[in-house]
This record gives C-alpha cells, sequence and structure tokens, in this order.
C-alpha cells in the first residue's frame, strides 16, 4: 500500500474531456483504463479539457487499485491522488452491558 492509499479512501482521477455525447453526458479518457468510460456532466467542459473524478478505494491489488466512480474502474496506483482517508466511525456505547 504505497502512499498510504487503503480500502474505503476517497480518491481523484484525472481524466481528459474526449467528446461531448449527448447534453448532458460526456465521454472521458481515463489513464491506465483501457476502455470507454462516460459521466454526467452539467457544465460546459470542452474537448481535451482535465477533469477530476472523485471515488472511493474498493480493492488494492500490486500496483492497481479499483475505484468506485459509478461503476468500478481499475487503475495504476500512481494515477490517483488521495483526497481523504476514510476514518471508522466511532461507538458511543460500549459493546459489553454494564455490570451491576
Amino acid at each position: 500500500m504505497a502512499r498510504g492509499i487503503g480500502i474505503g479512501d476517497e480518491v481523484a482521477v484525472t481524466a481528459t474531456v474526449r467528446r461531448r455525447l449527448t447534453e448532458d453526458r460526456v465521454s472521458v479518457s481515463i489513464p491506465s483504463y483501457n476502455f470507454p468510460h462516460s459521466i454526467i456532466d452539467h457544465t460546459k467542459v470542452k474537448k481535451g479539457q482535465p477533469i477530476e473524478l472523485r471515488g472511493y478505494v474498493t480493492r488494492i491489488d500490486d500496483r492497481k487499485v479499483t475505484v468506485d466512480l459509478g461503476q468500478l474502474v481499475t487503475v495504476d496506483l500512481d494515477k490517483v491522488r488521495l483526497m481523504e482517508k476514510y476514518r471508522a466511525p466511532k461507538r458511543r456505547t460500549p459493546l459489553r452491558d454494564k455490570v451491576d
């Protein structure tokens, strides 16, 4: 787990806009992901413009990371940027009952 990325962390992947498919959908190119990917985008981005996609890490393999971007996308570890570490929720009450 290089660079401190773990399961549940929020990460960002910088993609490049390829073309506009419909009025609200854009085709993007994600580095080291060799499949077509499209996202819903209501802003007016142009062809070639970089766009940041955020998601949560679901799996880490040797040098690959699987990120949930609406669908699971597997990219190289060096293509993701850590945005926020996962913090487990704190318990408010103990697991055991109180002994009287």
